[in-house]
């Protein structure tokens, strides 16, 4: 199934997860042994591949795609990113994807590299998303049977002006093709409202499907926000201050507050969820048994 499908029916609430490649063969190994088995367990509609920086792990994104979709029959997604890609090295890697019977892609403009002040476009590539989702959407045989997510900035991307600009560009990832538009982790819930009613009004009318990820350390999510610009509130920021270092408690707070956000997000009538695993299973087994059922 392509993403479209999934939102044919709004009062379908569509629960995914997003893992990506590991760094060593053990990691690799437990990751097809253990984590996709218990993930795939849970009941997503489909899981989202991402890669490394510059796609340094390209290859095993499409490794572990190709897994959750061949050998656990489950729908996934490739990440694919325009960073150090020309044209023909994007159409080589969607056909390959394609090939595996991979019908879903994320489709990013991708991060600026380590090392580099600002995003480079590759001299025969493309330098912003919408270029990416129009191109691939113009392969002939695979473009219009692929089904395209885009990313979502609640709190604006951090190269974006202004989030009124970010939108605009939202916008023109859309037109040029995107079915579904998967949102950046944020924290609080507000954020996302005030966001979702402003794609509504510049005429975004695409599946907005919020992303979340489950806190596992206080020294892990303050380096991602900070990454991100995704703002923690106030009696969240105290409560895992006031863990310190105690990872444990810290994922406990993090398991609670992510429950809560869900349910609540799931009552407002959100399309559904996207989770950022970090490839690990067991936490996320708490927030879906803890997800409220009626909601879904």
């Amino acid at each position: 199934m392509r993403f479209r499908d999934y939102f044919k029916d709004p009062a379908q609430q569509i629960i995914s997860f997003e893992l990506y490649p590991p760094k060593t063969a053990k990691g690799m190994l437990t990751l097809k042994e253990q984590v996709i088995p218990n993930l795939v367990k849970l009941g997503p509609s489909y899981i989202t591949v991402t890669y490394g920086a510059g796609g340094s792990t390209q290859g095993m994104t499409l490794e572990i795609a190709s897994t959750i979709r061949n050998q656990f029959d489950l729908e996934s997604a490739c990440h694919l990113t325009c960073v150090g890609a020309s044209k023909a090295d994007i159409e080589q890697i969607v056909r390959k994807i394609s090939a595996e019977g991979i019908e879903n892609i994320v489709a990013l403009r991708g991060d600026t590299p380590k090392g580099q002040d600002r995003f480079t476009t590759h001299e025969d590539g493309f330098g912003h998303a919408n270029e990416l989702v129009s191109h691939i959407r113009s392969m002939e045989g695979i473009g219009e049977g692929t089904g395209l997510a885009v990313a979502g900035y609640p709190e604006k991307h951090q190269e974006a002006p202004s989030l009124d600009e970010d939108i605009e560009n939202l916008k023109r990832k859309v037109d040029a093709g995107a079915d579904v538009i998967i949102t950046q982790l944020f924290y609080d819930n507000d954020t996302f409202y005030a966001y979702r009613d402003k794609v509504a009004a510049a005429g975004i009318d695409v599946p907005l499907v919020p992303g979340l990820m489950p806190i596992q350390s206080s020294h892990q999510i303050q380096r991602i926000a900070s990454l991100c610009g995704a703002h923690l509130p106030d009696p969240l920021l105290e409560k895992l201050e006031d863990a310190g270092e105690d990872d444990k408690l810290a994922t406990e707070i993090g398991t609670e507050q992510c429950i809560e956000q869900s349910n609540a997000l799931l009552a407002s009538g959100v399309t559904g969820i996207h989770y950022y695993v970090l490839n690990r299973s067991s936490q996320i087994h708490r927030v879906i048994r803890g997800i409220d059922r009626q909601n879904r």
